[in-house]
């Protein structure tokens, strides 16, 4: 039996999803045909998908309700590959301009609009740059693995980062060894993560720090979809890593450039812990009908 869907295609600096509603949570899609959905060539396009969800209709959404009752929707994301992933920071604010553009959700400036992820609530709010996402606490997670990609001439040190997924960020020399990284092949970790990691190569801008901002230049390998022009969890791990690096007196704000375009990073303290906020634009570039 064949599904329709009612889809809109959006992106945050590059990184494009499908993003289509289910309110009732009634269509149930194989990893297949959600790989069919994102395939460049054969479907729509796009490096990963999100559906709509009230949260109360989708078992995954029962933690989102029970941390915070507000989190009337749930961000379902899977990978280009069809692979669920835990949270997307690019995504979760495409998703929310989504919403609001659908009249699901609203957003008034200085409102927060809470999103039920599988790594928890994020809460979104509008601002200048379009949208910024508390992504929570952050930690340092998976050690110091050695790297290897296709380009570079030796195995570097990563470092591991998690910020509701899991990340593992690579310092290089310059923007000569950043740009001749071949991403079109999938970086060998040692030793292996069990469930896998996103990989971000990052250059330090010279200066690093401009009127208490720190700059840097990021590019990623997404797990489950390849490169991508952007990653927003992956460039809030990628100034985490490099303010790790830099020491006391680094800066809690920065810059990141992605291939894409350039995010806003800023930690800042809470009752909790350490959070990571990210923010950036969201386009909605169009909408259609696809027959699965």
């Amino acid at each position: 039996m064949s599904t329709t869907i009612h889809f809109t295609k959006g992106h945050g600096t590059g990184n494009d999803f499908v993003l289509f509603s289910d309110p009732d949570g009634e269509i149930d899609l194989s990893a297949a045909q959600l790989a069919a959905i994102a395939d460049r060539h054969f479907g729509v396009g796009a490096d990963g998908v999100l559906r709509a969800v009230r949260s109360k209709n989708l078992a995954d959404g029962a933690a989102a309700l029970a941390e915070d009752a507000d989190a009337e929707w749930f961000m379902d994301y899977h990978n280009s590959d069809g692979t669920v992933s835990e949270m997307c920071g690019n995504g979760i604010r495409v998703f929310t301009r989504y919403l609001i553009d659908k009249g699901l959700a609203t957003l008034e400036p200085g409102e927060t609009l809470p999103i039920g992820t599988r790594s928890g609530v994020r809460d979104v709010q509008r601002n200048l740059s379009g949208y910024q996402v508390d992504l929570g606490r952050w930690r340092l997670d998976g050690g110091e693995p050695l790297v290897r990609a296709r380009n570079l001439d030796v195995q570097r040190p990563g470092l591991g980062i998690n910020v509701g997924n899991p990340h593992v960020v690579v310092a290089l020399a310059s923007d000569e060894e950043l740009d001749g990284v071949d991403l079109g092949y999938i970086p060998i970790l040692e030793p292996v993560p069990d469930d896998g990691a996103n990989v971000e190569f990052v250059v330090p801008a010279d200066p690093l720090v401009v009127d208490g901002v720190g700059h840097i230049r990021m590019r990623v390998h997404e797990r489950g979809s390849g490169e991508t022009l952007s990653c927003g969890t992956g460039a809030a791990a990628a100034a985490l890593a490099v303010r790790h690096w830099a020491g006391a007196g680094a800066p809690n704000q920065w810059k990141v450039q992605v291939p894409g375009g350039t995010v806003g990073v800023r930690m800042f303290p809470t009752e909790d812990g350490e959070h990571v906020s990210l923010s950036g634009p969201a386009e909605l570039v169009y909408s259609g009908s696809l027959t699965l």
